[in-house]
C-alpha cells in the first residue's frame, strides 16, 4: 500500500499510494518509519488515489515518545501502520490497573484501544474539563474519579479530593465507594433542615483578606479597618483586665479627636454623647464623674453649653479623657484570646471604626458603613450557620479532620453540596476554603506532604476576573494555579464557559478534557491556551458526540479523542424526561 517517498518538506512527507484506491478509513491513522536508533511517528492527514500526505509528529527513542522531530526520515524509508506497542507510547498504557495509570476512555480511532494518561502527571497538575451542557462533563468527572478507585489494585487511601458540587449531583456517583476496603466518602449536604450535616468554618480562622472576601469589600481603604477589628477582637475577648483599659483608650482617643475638630460647641456635645451612648464602659460613659475641688459633675454635665455658646468645662473633660489614653508600650500588654464568633467580630469592628475616626467624617463613614451592614446581614441571615464552630481547634487539625470520618480513617473524597445556596455565597465559600487549604499547605514543614485536589463544578461562576486583586492584592484561584502545584494544592475546573473563566487560572492548567463546544468565544479560548492541537482537531470540537472528549496536555504525549464510559452509578445530571412527565 505504501510506496516510496515522493516529496518531503519540513514536517510533511508525501508517500506513493500503491493500491490505486482511495482508502479514506486510513485518514487520521498513525504510521511509523523505523530507523536505526529511532522510530519516527506520523499521522495520515490526506488520502489521494496517487499518494498519501503524512504529517510528522514525533519520535520513539529508547521506548519513549518525544513530540516533534529533529530530522526527517530517510528518502529510502517506507512507512507502516503503527503497532500496538508503539501506540502505547503516545496513547497510553493498556494496563490501567497500576497506580501510575489513569484510564480516560476508549480511542475513537483504534478499536478497543484505551486512552490512558500518567496519573501523577494528571492529578499533580491543574486540569480543566470543558464542554457545553449535556455533552458529558459531569459524567466525565464522575467516571474519571471512579476509574481512579475502581481499577487500581491498591486504591489511593491517602487521596484528598474535595469537590464543590453546585447541583448536588455527585453524591449518587460515589455511593458505592464505601464498598471498597479503606475508602470513604464524606458528604456535606448543607441543607437548612439538617444542621448537623453542614460544613462549618471557625470564624477565628478568618484573617483580614478572608473578611474582605466574606463581606464583598470593593474598597482597599477598608482593609486596615478589618485588620484593626481582628486585632481588637482577640483583645476584647480576653479575660485579661488590660482589655478594658484598651477599650477605654480607644473611646477616649476618638472623643478627644471630636473635641479637637473645631466644630461648633453644640455639634461637639451632641457627637460625644452619641458616641458614648453606643460605646462605653463602666469607667468611661456619659455619667462618669469628673471630680474637682468643691464639686463633682458627670461628663454629660461638663458638656453643657454656657451663654457664650461654649463648653465651659472643656478643659476638665479633655483632662478626664486623657487619663484613659494608653502609651504605645502599654497597648501591647494584653494577652489575646484567639477564639471568637461573628458577633465578637462585629463588636470589634464597631471599635475599629471608632478608632479610625470614621464617625468624624461623612465621606469615611459612607465608605466604611458597608462593612457593618454586610456583617450584620450575615449574622442575621441563613448563612451564619456556616460560621458556627463551637470548638477550639488549630487550622492543621481542622483541615485534617475534614478528610476524616468518625472512625478516624481518611475520607478520600469530600463532596460539598452547594445546591441550597445562592451563587454569591457559594463563590465566597469556595474562595474561603480554597484559601484555607492553600494557607495550610504552605505552612507544612514537609512541603507537599498533604496534597489536596480541589474540584470546582461550574467553575466559571467562581473563578473569574473580579475585584479581589485590586482589594487584597490577589485572586485566590489565580494564586493557587500559579503557586499551589509545588505545595500540593491542585485545582480542577469544570466549566461550560471557559471564556468567562479567569484567563490566568485557565492558562495555568496543564491538562484538558474538552467535550463538544460551539460558542465562538469559548472556541477562541481553547485555541488560545494550547499549541498542541491542530486546526483540524479544533474544528472537530464543534461536532463531537456526547461522551467523547479531546484529551491533551502534559499527561498525554499526543492529543487523542476518547469515548468515556458512562459512570456507574451516574451523577444526577441527566435531562428531565419530559415525555414521561407530560403524558
Amino acid at each position: 500500500m505504501f510506496g516510496k517517498i515522493l516529496n518531503a518538506s519540513e514536517n510533511t512527507i508525501t508517500i506513493e499510494n500503491l493500491s490505486g484506491q482511495i482508502p479514506l478509513f486510513l485518514k487520521g491513522i498513525h504510521v511509523s518509519f523505523a530507523e536505526d536508533n529511532r522510530i519516527i511517528i506520523g499521522k495520515i492527514v490526506e488520502v489521494k488515489k496517487e499518494h498519501f500526505i503524512i504529517f510528522l509528529i514525533g519520535e520513539i527513542v529508547n521506548g519513549g515518545f518525544i513530540a516533534g522531530i529533529y530530522k526527517a526520515p530517510k528518502l529510502t524509508s517506507s512507512p507502516r501502520i503503527v503497532t500496538a506497542q508503539e501506540l502505547e507510547t503516545f496513547i497510553g498504557k493498556q494496563n490501567y490497573h497500576s497506580k501510575d495509570t489513569l484510564l480516560i476512555g476508549t480511542s475513537t480511532l483504534y478499536d478497543n484501544f484505551k486512552v490512558t494518561v500518567n496519573l501523577n502527571d494528571f492529578f499533580s497538575n491543574h486540569f480543566a474539563i470543558i464542554g457545553n451542557s449535556g455533552f458529558g462533563k459531569s459524567c466525565g468527572v464522575a467516571r474519571l474519579i471512579q476509574n481512579v478507585f475502581y481499577f487500581n489494585q491498591n486504591p489511593p487511601k491517602n487521596a484528598h479530593i474535595i469537590l464543590f458540587d453546585v447541583y448536588g449531583e455527585y453524591q449518587n456517583a460515589f455511593k458505592n465507594f464505601p464498598n471498597i476496603s479503606g475508602i470513604h466518602v464524606k458528604n456535606f449536604q448543607n441543607k437548612k433542615e439538617d444542621i448537623a450535616n453542614v460544613i462549618t468554618i471557625p470564624p477565628y480562622f478568618l484573617d483580614a483578606d478572608d473578611l474582605a472576601i466574606l463581606l464583598n469589600v470593593e474598597d482597599p481603604f477598608l482593609i486596615p479597618i478589618l485588620e484593626k477589628a481582628l486585632q481588637y477582637v482577640g483583645i476584647f475577648k480576653s479575660d485579661d483586665p488590660n482589655a478594658v483599659s484598651y477599650k477605654n483608650s480607644i473611646i477616649a482617643t476618638c472623643l478627644l479627636e471630636v473635641l479637637a475638630s473645631g466644630k461648633e460647641a453644640s455639634q461637639i456635645r451632641d457627637q460625644i454623647l452619641s458616641i458614648l451612648a453606643k460605646y462605653h464602659t463602666e469607667e468611661l460613659n456619659e455619667n462618669s464623674l469628673i471630680k474637682e475641688p468643691g464639686y463633682t459633675r458627670t461628663v454629660r454635665q461638663c458638656l453643657n453649653i454656657d451663654e457664650q455658646g461654649k463648653i465651659n468645662a472643656i478643659s476638665r473633660v479633655i483632662d478626664f479623657f486623657n487619663q484613659f489614653k494608653l502609651t504605645n508600650s502599654e497597648q501591647y500588654a494584653v494577652v489575646p484570646n484567639l477564639v471568637y464568633t461573628l458577633e465578637d467580630i462585629y463588636d470589634a469592628l464597631e471599635f475599629a471604626l471608632l478608632s479610625e475616626g470614621v464617625y468624624n467624617s461623612v465621606s469615611m463613614y459612607e465608605r466604611a458603613i458597608t462593612l457593618k451592614i454586610h456583617l450584620h446581614q450575615l449574622i442575621n441571615g441563613p448563612y451564619k450557620k456556616f460560621f458556627e464552630y463551637p470548638y477550639v481547634i488549630s487550622k492543621k487539625d481542622y483541615v485534617e479532620s475534614l478528610f476524616r470520618v468518625e472512625n478516624g480513617e481518611t475520607a478520600q473524597i469530600v463532596n460539598v453540596n452547594l445546591d441550597s445556596m445562592e451563587d454569591r455565597f457559594a463563590k465566597i465559600l469556595t474562595k474561603l476554603y480554597s484559601k484555607l487549604f492553600f494557607d495550610f499547605a504552605t505552612s507544612l514543614e514537609n512541603r507537599g506532604s498533604f496534597p489536596i485536589n480541589i474540584i470546582l463544578e461550574e467553575a466559571h461562576r467562581y473563578v473569574n476576573n473580579d475585584h479581589d486583586a485590586e482589594v487584597i492584592g490577589y485572586n485566590i484561584f489565580d494564586r493557587i494555579t500559579k503557586e499551589g502545584r509545588k505545595y500540593g494544592v491542585l485545582m480542577g475546573f469544570i466549566t461550560q464557559r471557559p471564556s468567562e473563566l479567569s484567563k490566568t487560572a485557565l492558562s495555568q492548567c496543564s491538562n484538558f478534557l474538552v467535550f463538544r463546544i460551539f460558542h465562538p468565544e469559548d472556541y477562541k479560548m481553547i485555541d488560545s491556551i494550547t499549541s498542541s492541537i491542530t486546526t483540524e482537531e479544533l474544528e472537530r470540537l464543534k461536532t463531537l458526540r456526547r461522551g467523547i472528549a479531546l484529551v491533551f496536555g502534559s499527561a498525554i504525549p499526543l492529543p487523542a479523542l476518547a469515548k468515556l464510559d458512562m459512570p456507574d452509578p451516574s451523577p444526577l445530571s441527566s435531562n428531565v424526561n419530559v415525555s414521561n412527565l407530560w403524558f
